[in-house]
């Protein structure tokens, strides 16, 4: 099978690219953007024209869409680029995959939920509430791909790092290894995602889909304060005094999920994906981290 993944020069991307190796498919890695060393094909994804030309000549059976507007506060103030790029973009998508007779697996967020307090883990049958425009924009890319009637795999994740681009866990290597000082919030909960994970995950998922939204994170539950301390600890750089402070410490243009911890029962029953703690995970990409900067 002959397989499109769109963003190929983002976080999960290029995990993708990685995964991809010891694959039996094809991958025609795309993006907008050019990266020295990697190789791209150009594809703008805004542009059904360009997406129906691109899956007809490379004889494509299923697309990866890892591309989107993530900024989450900057979606404030942009909101028709952002409505662009995380739903009519993958609608565009669903729709080249509905007339090529293939299938989508878009990548969605844990930032569909948020304006209604619990403390549970969210399941794929819950709904979506999101507190701002990048929330509110995924849940359209979503409904627009339900609407399209193609062949789909919807993931929600959560808390995306990688070794690669920009992300909480580079930021807080950087900061605290700069700083003495940081305050970071603990009172927003979730899961930190390895990307390679998710990718490994989307692998399996490809070999043998079933339509329906799955959601995937790493396993367990912590603060962004608690990530950071661990982030800490596996990388030594424990000078730095991290303090756990509250959320209205960082003003924002957006309400951030306080709880977004999400349920995978569902794509472990369905898939038999496995998945890993989030510490395990952690500790493994800060070593990727460092062995890739010669540290």
């Amino acid at each position: 099978m002959n397989i499109l993944v769109t963003g190929a020069n983002g976080q999960l991307g290029n995990e993708m690219r990685i995964v991809s190796k010891g694959s039996v498919h094809k991958y025609v890695f795309t993006d907008v953007s050019q990266v020295e060393g990697l190789e791209t094909t150009y594809l703008d994804i805004t542009d059904i024209e360009a997406v129906r030309a691109m899956v007809k000549e490379y004889e494509i059976g299923a697309i990866v869409n890892c591309a989107a507007y993530t900024n989450v506060d900057a979606a404030e103030s942009n909101y028709e680029l952002a409505e662009k790029l995380n739903a009519s973009a993958p609608e565009n998508l669903a729709l080249a995959m509905k007339e090529a007779g293939g299938l989508l697996v878009h990548i969605s967020t844990d930032y569909v939920f948020g304006k209604e307090p619990y403390n549970v883990p969210c399941t794929e049958e819950q709904k979506g509430t999101p507190t701002g425009v990048y929330g509110l924009t995924k849940l359209h890319g979503e409904q627009k791909i339900l609407a399209s009637g193609c062949r789909y795999v919807i993931i929600r994740t959560a808390w995306l790092y990688s070794e690669f681009g920009r992300n909480f866990c580079r930021t807080m290597l950087e900061l605290t290894a700069s700083r003495p000082s940081l305050k970071v919030v603990f009172d927003q909960c979730g899961t930190p995602t390895y990307a390679l994970d998710l990718a490994k995950a989307v692998a399996v998922v490809l070999e043998k889909p079933v339509t329906g939204i799955y959601h995937f994170s790493n396993e367990g539950v912590c603060s962004w304060y608690d990530f950071t301390r661990m982030i800490q600890e596996y990388s030594g750089q424990t000078a730095c005094d991290v303090q756990p402070c509250h959320s209205c410490e960082f003003p924002s243009p957006v309400t951030r999920p306080a709880y977004s911890v999400l349920d995978k029962t569902k794509i472990k029953e369905t898939f038999g994906v496995e998945v890993p703690y989030w510490t395990d995970s952690l500790k493994k990409c800060i070593r990727n981290i460092r062995e890739k900067n010669g540290i």
